[in-house]
């Protein structure tokens, strides 16, 4: 049986320098995974890679999708088939609603897995929907009404990010490091959120640079990203160790 999505000695470049120098990584439905590592490191890069970021070039190595290679399909392609990606800077839309946004990227997703049978979400439904999940996130109705991101607090703006991925229901989701600009009660919130919609119908890949949002969201396996490369794979206890003694004991283990 093909894992949910297989990273095959990925190797990629931006602007002519190698980034990724050979990551391999599984992830199924059902486990959390985090990949941790100092700045420069390339998790952005991964994240950014795996969504099919045309800036990012693969030059070696594959990415499976249910056992398929997914390098040869775009952005939107690749949400539709599942995948989902919570930016660590999201942009804002002038003039497009939360509501708006949200109603038309589910009627896409609908329209790629209905297979000829598909009807746009009836508006009372949809707002059924997207009021339950608002409420998880402790977001005010009226979130819906403002436009994209405009305006939007940093706790907000990932907050929205989660909304998203609530609404949309992706098989697999990489988060970004999505507790980047956050207090500890956004921390908490957002947290909160993406366990509600844990389980054994999604797969979760964390990036992120602290420990701290690993305090709420229980990885299964932590990866430490070092110059392109893991240097380091273990459990949660790893995340600790990274929390109390830093990344120099890695550094200096890659040195050796």
């Amino acid at each position: 049986m093909a894992n949910d999505l297989e990273i095959r000695d990925l190797h990629v470049e931006v602007e002519g320098k190698e980034i990724i120098k050979g990551v391999s990584l599984t992830i199924n439905k059902g486990e959390i995974h985090a990949v941790m590592g100092p700045n420069g490191s390339g998790k952005s890069t991964l994240a950014n890679t795996l969504l099919g970021h045309p800036h990012y070039v693969v030059t070696q190595g594959d990415i499976l999708y249910k056992g398929q290679s997914i390098l040869d399909l775009k952005p939107d392609e690749r949400s539709r088939a599942g995948m989902f990606l919570a930016f660590q800077y999201p942009h804002s839309v002038s003039g497009v609603t939360v509501a708006n946004f949200l109603r038309t990227a589910l009627n896409a997703k609908r329209k790629a897995t209905m297979n000829g049978d598909f009807k746009p979400i009836a508006i009372p439904e949809f707002r059924k929907l997207m009021r339950e999940k608002m409420a998880m996130l402790k977001l005010d109705d009226s979130f819906a009404t403002r436009y994209l991101n405009e305006g939007f607090s940093g706790g907000e703006k990932k907050r929205a990010e989660i909304l998203q991925m609530a609404i949309l229901q992706p098989e697999i989701a990489i988060l970004d490091e999505t507790d980047s600009g956050l207090d500890i009660d956004g921390v908490r919130i957002v947290s909160e959120g993406v366990n509600s919609l844990a389980g054994p119908n999604l797969g979760i890949l964390i990036i992120t640079h602290y420990q701290r949002i690993l305090n709420y969201i229980k990885p299964n396996f932590v990866h430490v990203l070092v110059k392109g490369k893991i240097a380091v794979e273990g459990g949660p206890e790893l995340a600790h160790k990274l929390e109390a003694e830093g990344y120099d004991w890695v550094l200096k283990q890659v040195a050796e």
